[in-house]
């Protein structure tokens, strides 16, 4: 209610100063009466053992009652739901006995209507010896919040459902794409008399299909054909193109295994399928092993990709340069660089896609690097492909977030002779 000091009159006329104090102290009064009974939120005052001894009007409202069948009649337990009464007798009565104040506890009171949620606050008020004389209570209304906690909670319900189901759906993109990644890549390696092979492949993103691939398969008796490359880009698209190179290169082996004869026949294929629309291009190395000599002789061609590497017998590890070797799928004609080497036994050929040289090490994130690979080859003992897969699988792993390419590592090798053992005589 609005209060209109023009109705008061002024002092001196008809009336004193002392008049003019009462009327604004009767207002004052009347104005506090006021909003404690017309106030947003409900007030009880109760006895120590309950009874209510004063309640306004708000509360009066909510519950459908008289205020002569309240105030000396109930005690503010009875307001409660059966379950409310419960939980005052046995922790918010307590509560307030031994703190003299308990704050925001919700509970459920009994209306006409059936039962309300409230928000109930209630303080001890004492004597100044510090003895109890009353129980003040604040009772706010909480269906809005109620209402509000429980839309909440649907919400985070359906938050909670829809973050499992894409999970789930994550999950099973990730199986998916697993297993298209693998029909991708030989299933295992061929076993080759005189011959190890090792192959690792790490995956950068579960959530996407990498374009790196190789293969080792057999030619006429005592030839095998190898490869090992990378596709531009990642996800379905490089997938298509990954397929299409792979039985590419093998058919074209099984036809002319010519190391710059296979990748200029892949070149050609790539360009004339994606010479319109969106390019697409590869590097790879293809090559010829021959086991028919006395060594293994080793004849390959690259398109653009990082040189092969040899861990030599003697602790070293050298790079077999093919350089000029261009992308395979840009030009209609392209250049395609080979070379020869021989593998003796204990000797190891390491190809690799550029995740591994281009790895990010160390606080200043430096690329990793050819001679760090070159270093790295050679300090390992010259114990056969597999063995320094491993070693490699390690490397790759100690990267961590800096491998963020994925890399797939295939090793040739001939084994190293047993050592001999002098028997006694």
């Amino acid at each position: 209610m609005m209060c209109r000091t023009d109705q008061v009159p002024e002092p001196g006329e008809g009336q004193d100063v002392d008049a003019t104090d009462a009327v604004f102290t009767s207002l004052l009064e009347d104005s506090a009466e006021e909003l404690y009974e017309e106030a947003p939120c409900g007030y009880v005052s109760t006895l120590m053992d309950g009874t209510i001894a004063k309640i306004n009007a708000t509360l009066l409202a909510w519950l459908g009652l008289e205020r002569s069948e309240v105030v000396g009649r109930k005690r503010f337990a009875d307001l409660l739901t059966v379950g409310g009464r419960l939980y005052h007798e046995t922790h918010f009565a307590p509560m307030l006995q031994m703190q003299g104040a308990v704050s925001g506890i919700a509970m459920d009171i009994k209306t006409a209507a059936g039962r309300m949620p409230v928000l109930v606050t209630s303080k001890v008020k004492t004597t100044e010896e510090g003895e109890p004389l009353l129980i003040r209570t604040t009772v706010f209304d909480a269906r809005d919040r109620r209402a509000y906690e429980s839309e909440l909670l649907r919400r985070r319900t359906v938050a909670e459902e829809a973050r499992r189901q894409a999970e789930a759906d994550r999950a099973r993109l990730q199986e998916a794409l697993a297993v298209l990644q693998q029909n991708l890549l030989p299933a295992e390696l061929p076993t080759i008399p005189g011959l190890e092979a090792g192959s690792y492949y790490h995956t950068a993103s579960p959530d996407l299909l990498g374009g790196d691939f190789y293969d080792l398969f057999p030619l006429e008796t005592g030839r095998w054909a190898f490869f090992l490359g990378d596709v531009c880009g990642k996800g379905p698209q490089a997938a298509a193109v990954t397929s299409l190179t792979r039985y590419t290169l093998r058919a074209a082996a099984l036809h002319n295994p010519d190391p710059v004869t296979v990748l200029t026949t892949l070149n050609t294929v790539l360009h004339e399928r994606y010479t319109s629309g969106d390019p697409r291009y590869c590097t790879a190395i293809y090559g010829v092993l021959d086991l028919t000599g006395e060594h293994v002789g080793v004849h390959l061609a690259s398109g653009g990709h990082p040189p092969a590497l040899i861990q030599r017998t003697d602790g070293s590890a050298d790079y077999l340069p093919t350089p000029g070797g261009m992308l395979i799928g840009v030009l209609p004609q392209a250049h395609f660089s080979a070379t020869r080497t021989d593998l003796l036994p204990g000797e190891t050929l390491l190809l690799y896609t550029d995740g591994l040289t281009e790895a990010r090490t160390g606080p200043q994130r430096e690329r990793y690097g050819d001679d760090a690979l070159r270093e790295f080859t050679a300090a390992r003992p010259g114990h056969g492909p597999q063995a320094l897969i491993a070693a490699l699988t390690g490397l790759l792993a100690s990267f961590g977030t800096g491998l963020d390419d994925d890399t797939a590592l295939l090793a040739l090798g001939v084994p190293a002779p047993l050592p001999t053992t002098v028997s006694e005589s």
